[in-house]
């Protein structure tokens, strides 16, 4: 069987990849090197064209099959990473076979959690990293996909403005139906708290844990955050009819949370005055929508929802209440965001991504201005933070040569 490249690959070069090597065996100047967690399989990161690329050497039959469950969860706007190809027909030169290849897009600016907690880890971020991660479980039920194999090596995390945003990596062992059961459900997160308790163990034994971590605790509250989460977005609520600002209370609370309600479900109750209600829940995504359609700039959804906060007040303090909101937003992009990640050193950039550098840029003016006691503007602003913060901190996207080794 000849060598094929199935999918919807970007990159030409992909092809010119040395796929008549295992894997393992490929030479350094082919690859990246970058965090990521334990896996069964060998996984390796390939730079084309200024792309990374994660390649993972599996079965033919795992390889087409997570292809395609990973293109599913795509159509249903699932937090996952964007499939790219599957490569089969791999041989080496003694004629022997050779796995097949699944190729996904790295998320840029993405590390393990695995990665995150192998250090220092504060109380206030171990937090949100639970949360994000609960996040995303929920997220992926109310898809009807059951995962089977949640740990923390499956999980990448990316900064949204003060929280994170967790995306599955692997959905190798998972399944997309209408609606997930209860039992698979269960099953799900008995998994996840049995695999993230002996990952957790495993970063304590090698010394890689911080001090005030408990393994179990952490397992645990992960666990307890999710049933807290669904039991929010699911439930039933039985009201008066009198008491509807209750219902407003319970969509406010789910948009706090990061999800939108799309429809409600009201029925009344038997032989009483009382109103059943369930809303329609479905994932977040209002804020991004918009930032993107008026900006063309795509983003998590806290960021996008501060990024708004900001157009909004550029709006009112310039006195276009009343004009068209495409022209307003196009000003902003010109006059307040785009000199914000222009005035940041090209060396400096790969630090943070545009999005989460203009959200620090902000919340440093708030605290120079809470200082001085008025707004000390965005232009000082953005000065303090390079000079006093930016340079400070560690590059979140990976430093790669800038030779790509396949050009001609």
């Amino acid at each position: 069987m000849p060598l094929q490249i199935t999918g919807a690959p970007s990159d030409p070069d992909l092809i010119r990849l040395p796929w008549d090597v295992p894997l393992e065996e490929w030479p350094v100047h082919h690859l990246v090197t970058l965090p990521r967690g334990i896996s069964r399989h060998v996984v390796r990161f390939a730079r084309l064209s200024g792309r990374v690329y994660a390649i993972k050497e599996i079965s033919t039959r795992y390889a087409k099959r997570e292809y395609q469950l990973l293109w599913d969860l795509a159509r249903h706007d699932a937090p996952a990473v964007e499939p790219v190809a599957v490569v089969t027909g791999r041989t080496a030169p003694d004629g022997s076979e050779l796995d097949s290849a699944l190729i996904t897009r790295h998320l840029q600016f993405s590390l393990p959690y695995r990665a995150v907690l192998s250090g220092s880890v504060r109380p206030d971020t171990l937090i949100r990293l639970l949360d994000a991660l609960a996040v995303l479980l929920v997220r992926l039920h109310l898809t009807g996909f059951y995962w089977g194999d949640c740990s923390l090596s499956n999980t990448l995390f990316r900064r949204d403005a003060g929280a994170f945003a967790a995306y599955l990596v692997d959905a190798e062992t998972g399944e997309l139906h209408p609606a997930i059961s209860e039992g698979q459900r269960s099953h799900d997160i008995d998994v996840a708290h049995v695999n993230i308790y002996g990952e957790m163990l495993d970063l304590e034994a090698g010394g890689l844990l911080h001090p005030t971590i408990d393994p179990l605790a952490f397992a645990e509250q992960l666990v307890e955050r999710y049933h807290r989460l669904w039991d929010e977005l699911t439930e039933d609520e039985i009201i008066e009819e009198v008491d509807w600002h209750r219902v407003d209370q319970r969509v406010r609370r789910l948009n706090s949370l990061g999800f939108d309600v799309a429809e409600m479900m009201v029925r009344r109750k038997a032989g009483t005055s009382r109103l059943i209600v369930r809303p329609k829940v479905v994932d977040a995504g209002h804020h991004q929508r918009r930032l993107l359609r008026l900006t063309g700039l795509d983003v998590e959804e806290n960021q996008a929802r501060r990024l708004l906060n900001d157009l909004d007040s550029f709006r009112v303090s310039n006195g276009l209440r009343h004009e068209d909101e495409a022209i307003v937003a196009h000003r902003w992009l010109a006059e307040v965001f785009q000199p914000v990640v222009n005035a940041t050193p090209a060396d400096l950039r790969r630090k943070l991504e545009p999005a989460q550098l203009f959200h620090e840029v902000l919340d440093h003016r708030w605290y120079m201005s809470e200082a001085a006691g008025k707004d000390v503007g965005l232009e000082a602003a953005v000065r303090s933070y390079v000079d006093n913060v930016l340079v400070h901190k560690p590059d979140e996207k990976a430093v790669i040569v800038t030779s790509d080794p396949l050009s001609p």
